[in-house]
């Protein structure tokens, strides 16, 4: 069985507890119903814990949790909260024993990774703390592969965060070791020493029109658009668990890339259009690929953002080996030439783009108001030997007619 789960907590023994989604909404509609139930504070009179008991806690943050007493001391009680899986120590002023809600089973169920030895036979408090820090409260995907013997034991599982083995990422950590090596290979990420290459998008059919928006332009002629998810050209993944191309799963593997980046190697090789990942000056992790070196000391490399299609010079201290999972996403940013229109051959404006002096930077800003920030749509007219389309704004018209306009541009038949 394959499901989504949150994962609540992290054990000090390194169980890792998890929320089926599934379970999300009775969850919820349990704890309103406790609060309903239990006001103010908890049991002031003398009572006399016992190891094992039923009992709602009043929380850190004012809220009554389900939980059982672990353990009895004098001024204090060790509990487990039985729907997140973490244990506390608690003043007994703060508990009320019940024996409400305890024919319903705990919403967090405790798991183990499967086939997989941590070193020394136990979670070190090192590796304990490194998923604490990657997991708890994220969106990760369960593949059960073992039911225990007893049902509250711990479910053996396989994690997947991102499109990545948890149980791989560990043993590629030196935190434990898996016996399922297949998976470390399929890891990939960590070699440079392949050929890997990034998938292209597929396109509309030519004569369709589509919801585009542009992410880069070169020059008002040629600029960089991402295909409008919502279009009923995009065809998205029906098999549960299989890879989606859509930009949403995309975000979602590199959210946990930039999670993790800072155990992937930096780049050792240069190859022109090698994929890798890439720094922005946002202080995220993007998509790239290397296109040229353009200093030698320092080392500077000029690279681009295949998602967006913009381009960074960057030291190879801010470049990364990219992990092989994210290489099955298309790339989002599909480089396109406007139809129908070209420099005006009076433009007097002086500033002119460096690189395609044919062009005024005045016509090039106008262009970026015409199109920034704004739901526009295409045509694809040609796909060879360049992608040619017409490009309307959101009202409907076709964007360079500003340009025409103001003598920036004029048609081409």
């Amino acid at each position: 069985k394959i499901f989504q789960a949150v994962v609540s907590c992290i054990g000090g023994d390194g169980t890792i507890y998890i929320i089926p989604k599934s379970f999300e909404t009775a969850l919820n509609k349990l704890m309103a119903e406790i609060q309903n139930t239990f006001k103010g504070l908890g049991l002031l009179i003398p009572y006399c814990w016992k190891k094992g008991e039923a009992c709602v806690v009043r929380g850190s943050d004012t809220v009554w949790y389900r939980a059982k007493i672990v353990e009895v001391s004098d001024s204090t009680l060790q509990v487990q909260y039985i729907d997140r899986g973490y244990i506390e120590s608690i003043p007994q002023c703060h508990l009320y024993p019940t024996t409400f809600y305890t024919g319903i089973p705990p919403f967090c169920i405790p798991c183990q990774l499967y086939k997989t030895l941590p070193i020394g036979n136990f979670w070190q408090q090192d590796a304990v703390d490194y998923l604490q820090e990657l997991l708890r409260n994220e969106e990760v995907e369960i593949h059960v592969e073992e039911l225990p013997d007893n049902p509250w034991d711990k479910l053996s599982i396989s994690l997947y965060f991102g499109g990545m083995s948890l149980s791989s990422f560990m043993a590629y950590q030196k935190y434990c070791v898996t016996e399922d090596c297949q998976d470390i290979q399929k890891l990939g990420v960590f070699e440079g020493n392949l050929s890997p290459s990034y998938l292209l998008q597929p396109l509309p059919v030519p004569g369709q029109t589509f919801p585009v928006t542009v992410t880069h332009l070169v020059s008002p002629k040629e600029v960089y658009i991402c295909l409008d998810s919502s279009g009923n050209f995009t065809k998205r993944s029906v098999t549960e668990g299989a890879a989606s191309h859509d930009s949403e799963s995309l975000n979602k593997a590199l959210k946990w890339c930039n999670k993790i980046v800072k155990t992937l190697p930096h780049l050792t090789n240069f190859r022109k259009e090698l994929p890798c990942l890439a720094e922005y000056v946002d202080g995220l992790w993007y998509r790239a690929k290397l296109l040229s070196i353009t200093q030698l000391v320092p080392v500077q490399i000029l690279v681009q953002f295949v998602d967006y299609g913009t381009y960074l010079v960057a030291p190879t201290s801010r470049l990364r080996h990219i992990p092989c999972h994210l290489l099955k996403y298309p790339v989002q940013a599909v480089r396109v030439l406007l139809a129908g229109f070209k420099p005006a051959s009076d433009d007097k404006n002086v500033e002119r783009i460096p690189y395609s002096p044919e062009w005024s930077l005045k016509a090039l800003w106008t262009m970026v108001d015409c199109v920034e920030g704004k739901r526009l749509s295409a045509s694809i007219l040609t796909v060879s030997p360049e992608v040619t389309i017409s490009l309307y704004g959101d009202d409907k018209n076709l964007v360079h007619l500003k340009l025409i306009e103001m003598g920036l541009a004029e048609l081409d038949e």
